[in-house]
């Protein structure tokens, strides 16, 4: 087995390969080159062709998605590069379980596309925090949720997939780790920060095409070479590293001998290193936390047509994500035992796949900051003023996020996926206990949803910051951390946490005031078909901050721009004219057909029988490698 392979995917800074093996020949630059051309004409066209001057066209993409970008754009946002390296690395290291991860989402997919965003769609909201705000009125929820939000992109996703794309940049191509980071970024900023929502979409839709040809075709060697999945089990169990780079394999030899439970997803509850139980309900809360009510993924769906699209795009992600298991977990795991070819290849398959992620996570983040916390300090702001916020706030979180990259090097001995799974294990589980309690028990009140997220994040942040100050140690230097902390897996932290959270919402929110009805209509579900007129609970606060709008439609003689403005204007789209003033009637039109979720009776029936499908393969899936 080659010592390369196995460093990328145990130590958190592998060494750099030797000048020879790196990227030289011209037809893998070549592939990467045209690569990189192919991805920015599509994001040039997307750009200039979608309305990106206002709220909607920028943040939503005007509402006029298909169900195949969404389904592409959903996976694509999914699989980042942290992803990508983290299931194959933790593949190497410890089987085909990591894919249970990955099956989980076939049914939480289907959650989202027919009892969340139905939801959603009817309260008339662009963010998840603008939901929970309709849902039990006030503020401090809406912006504490919009900070932690933030918070984990910054923890989790972004950090983790600069800095695993950096490395395979910097192993691909030998250029210094934090040089490959800045290049990374310029080039995913260009279209993010310009060219919104759609742009990011029809981005992903590419990128997605790229990742799984790339992966399908690599896979393809990679089983050639090892002789087929028969001779995979045969030779990983017996695959054991010639060099280790920080230890005796004599005295540490059970650190490198593969584990017994490799090919099986459901493993013991109490010895494993992802029970079973904490794959079946652990994963689940994390699931329900990411798929149903995290903006990056829900933001694709509130941006379809109609109802039928957001199903089928939920469908086409739910089938895509069958994928992983063949195209990274089990090409991980014969990294163990060969290394494998076509580089350039590999390294677009990276690059697409950190591209779509961080465009996704920059555009719902920038959407985050600008809809939720910002236009609370600022209820006047112009249209224009939010859209150029929206895209500065992305210029800053790419900051923050460079600067966490070091803490990121030295987490979960280098199995990055471990490292994210557990950052939510400790953040995600009180979030998804607020919204199941808000969508399914009407009782539910603002001070139980409060508290349930607060005490639920101080217990959280607790062991998170203990396991950091203690450092995760490794099978060869394990952790002095106490047993009592964390010595209690993050699967089974994230249930405990979950039913902690969800006590202390029902108990508050019994000992306070319900919530009357009025209020209510269409954002939970036991009154999601109501007919009558909802008052919302924030109405006061959204005429004040709709008010200015109207006042500022003044006949003003258009000044004249200099170059340099009429150019900025034209790549950010501030240029866009806006039609005519709508009617009192069109606009309400307008709003029941923002908020319309019925469905034409043919493809209510063609995307529910593919549902139910999809869940049975789910079944399946699970039951084969179990």
């Amino acid at each position: 087995m080659d010592s390369t392979t196995w460093s990328l995917t145990t130590n958190p800074t592998p060494a750099p390969i030797a000048a020879h093996e790196r990227i030289r020949n011209a037809a893998d630059i070549s592939v990467i080159i045209i690569y990189f051309v192919v991805v920015m004409a599509v994001g040039l066209w997307a750009m200039f062709s979608s309305n990106r001057g206002t709220v909607g066209g920028f943040f939503l993409a005007g509402r006029s998605m298909v169900w195949w970008p969404i389904g592409a754009s959903l996976f694509a946002s999914n699989i980042g590069s942290g992803h990508f390296v983290g299931l194959a690395g933790t593949g190497a290291a410890a089987g085909i379980a990591i894919g249970g991860f990955e099956w989980n989402a076939l049914i939480w997919v289907v959650a989202l596309g027919w009892v969340f965003v139905p939801i959603y769609i009817k309260a008339g909201v662009v963010t998840m925090p603008e939901y929970l705000r309709k849902r039990f009125g006030g503020k401090r929820i809406q912006i504490y949720l919009s900070v932690l939000s933030l918070l984990l992109y910054i923890l989790t996703k972004i950090s983790a997939d600069i800095f695993s794309g950096a490395i395979f940049i910097n192993l691909a191509l030998g250029l210094d780790l934090y040089l490959a980071i800045f290049l990374l970024l310029a080039i995913t900023g260009l279209y993010t920060i310009t060219g919104g929502l759609a742009a990011v979409i029809y981005t992903d839709t590419l990128q997605t095409a790229i990742m799984l040809v790339g992966s399908f075709i690599l896979t393809g060697f990679a089983f050639r070479e090892v002789g087929g999945y028969d001779s995979l089990m045969r030779k990983y169990m017996n695959a054991i590293p010639t060099v280790i780079t920080d230890g005796n394999i004599t005295i540490h030899k059970e650190c490198y001998t593969p584990r017994a439970d490799s090919f099986h997803i459901f493993r013991d509850p109490l010895k494993g290193d992802l029970p079973w139980p904490g794959i079946i309900f652990g994963l689940s809360i994390l699931a329900l936390w990411y798929w149903c009510t995290d903006q990056v993924i829900v933001q694709r769906c509130l941006s379809a047509k109609n109802m039928s699209h957001v199903k089928a795009g939920c469908i086409l992600c739910g089938y895509m994500k069958l994928l992983p298991m063949f195209l990274m977990v089990m090409p991980g795991m014969i990294s163990r035992i060969l290394y494998t070819g076509l580089r350039g290849l590999m390294l677009s398959v990276m690059l697409a796949s950190l591209m779509s992620s961080l465009t996704s996570i920059f555009n719902s983040a920038s959407t985050l900051f600008t809809m939720d916390i910002y236009t609370k300090f600022r209820k006047g702001a112009s249209e224009k003023e939010l859209m150029i916020t929206g895209r500065l706030f992305i210029l800053v979180l790419i900051g923050v996020s460079i600067a966490w990259v070091p803490i990121v090097q030295s987490a979960q001995s280098g199995q990055l996926f471990d490292y994210i799974q557990s950052i939510t294990s400790y953040l995600g589980p009180p979030i998804a206990a607020v919204f199941l309690l808000a969508i399914f028990w009407k009782r539910a009140t603002e001070p139980g949803a409060f508290w349930g997220l607060i005490l639920g994040f101080l217990i959280g942040v607790s062991r998170m910051v203990t396991e950091f100050a203690y450092g995760t140690g490794s099978c060869m230097q394990p952790s002095n951390c106490p047993t009592i902390i964390c010595g209690v897996h993050y699967l089974y932290f994230a249930i405990i946490l979950f039913v902690i959270s969800v006590i202390v919402i029902v108990v508050v929110s019994l000992f306070t005031k319900p919530i009357p009805d009025v209020h209510l209509y269409r954002l939970c579900w036991s009154l999601r078909n109501s007919k009558e007129e909802r008052i919302d609970l924030d109405a006061g606060e959204e005429d004040i901050q709709e008010t200015p709008e109207e006042t500022i439609e003044i006949e003003v003689p258009e000044e004249k721009k200099g170059c340099f403005k009429r150019a900025y204007d034209l790549f950010c789209g501030l240029d866009q004219q806006k039609g005519p003033k709508m009617t009192k009637e069109e606009e309400e039109a307008m709003k029941l057909k923002m908020t319309d979720t019925s469905e034409k009776p043919l493809w209510r029936t063609v995307v529910n029988i593919n549902g139910v499908i999809l869940l049975a393969v789910a079944v399946f899936c699970h039951a084969y490698f179990a």
